[in-house]
């Protein structure tokens, strides 16, 4: 595949979804919003909705789109600490204080941690005896219907739980992974048959590299949730904000920010390591010669001030973990000015941010 070109929005494209976005936002964080239903679906799940006492004064919350959920703004991200190998004695308690601290949605994946999914693991240790507390999420990277319903078995097993509350489609990128999803024997039946039996509450989409497919199979179905990549620089290259996060609000689903802070390369407290050592670890990845430039309440706001219902976050220490629960407590949303500053502010290092929309794909 040749070298993607990058896709930069006009100044008043951009001006005019941040005036958008932040009237989208204001009607997510009030009455306004999607009415809170206990259960939306018209095959209402025979699990009662998850419910963390602390959440309400712990942080602000906002509708999961029309599953009702009441989220809050921070959500713990299952890879950092939780996707490294035998490394318990720091994810599970990393997990253990987000909920006591109100986080009260959970992400994982079947790919996180390679084969032996450390990561869904370590949440199932602690689902078994706090299953109740958190809203959970997990994901099939499988396209077919019979490997996606291996993971899910599998996903259920090391969760330690009889259901997640959601199951997405993990990392739509293209128009073949929506044709092998869509077809005869492919994954979306899986998500089907997984929700009629029960095991799963509702369904999702999430991606990071483009916007074409995605929007694609919003049309085809209509998913609950999605999960996507938006952070400072999103306006520079490829951007979810232009067209995807507008439909995803009109479908009234419930929406997930991730790459807030670019695996660190966003932030001006990053270390870039030295070049060489990059191109040893990150095969394919874009180099990060430079630190960022925002730091994390910059890089975490911004998300926030979009109509998302929440942003998950992956943290590495118990001591992230509460300065970001923390940067949730005190968020107020940012201007119109606000944001196209630190859109600006972003340029610079917009490439490193967005590295995931740059891989070389089929």
């Amino acid at each position: 595949m040749s070298k993607p070109k990058s896709h930069s929005p006009s100044g008043s494209d951009r001006r005019s979804f941040l005036k958008a976005g932040g009237l989208a936002t204001a009607a997510i964080l009030g009455s306004a919003a999607v009415p809170n239903v206990a259960h939306a679906q018209s095959n209402a799940s025979p699990h009662a909705a998850p419910a963390n006492s602390v959440t309400p004064s712990a942080m602000p919350t906002r509708n999961l789109g029309k599953t009702g959920y009441k989220v809050g703004i921070f959500s713990l991200g299952g890879q950092a600490a939780l996707e490294k190998a035998n490394n318990e004695a720091v994810a599970v308690p990393i997990i253990e204080k987000a909920l006591d601290l109100g986080v009260n949605y959970i992400d994982t994946s079947s790919i996180y941690g390679g084969p032996e999914r450390w990561s869904e693991q370590y949440v199932g240790n602690v689902m078994q005896h706090r299953r109740r507390d958190a809203f959970l999420a997990t994901k099939t990277k499988e396209r077919t219907r019979d490997g996606s319903m291996r993971m899910i078995e599998t996903s259920l097993k090391l969760l330690q739980t009889d259901h997640v509350d959601l199951w997405q489609l993990h990392d739509i990128g293209t128009m073949t992974d929506i044709n092998e999803i869509f077809a005869k024997g492919g994954a979306m039946e899986a998500l089907l048959e997984a929700r009629d039996q029960k095991i799963v509450r509702y369904l999702g989409i999430t991606g990071h590299y483009r916007p074409d497919a995605l929007i694609e199979a919003i049309h085809r179905h209509p998913f609950d949730t999605i999960l996507m990549a938006v952070n400072a620089a999103d306006p520079h290259h490829y951007s979810f904000s232009e067209q995807l996060l507008p439909l995803a609000v009109e479908k009234q689903m419930g929406i997930i920010g991730m790459k807030v802070p670019a695996r660190g390369r966003i932030l001006s407290s990053w270390t870039p390591p030295p070049i060489e050592q990059q191109k040893h670890m990150w095969e394919g990845m874009v180099l990060a010669p430079t630190a960022g430039t925002l730091d994390m309440r910059q890089a975490m706001y911004y998300s926030l001030s979009l109509p998302v219902s929440t942003v998950i976050i992956g943290c590495d220490s118990i001591l992230q973990l509460e300065q970001n629960v923390q940067l949730a407590r005190e968020f107020t949303p940012l201007n119109q000015q606000q944001m196209a500053a630190l859109t600006e502010k972003a340029q610079p290092v917009a490439k490193q941010s967005l590295f995931f929309r740059f891989y070389e794909r089929a």
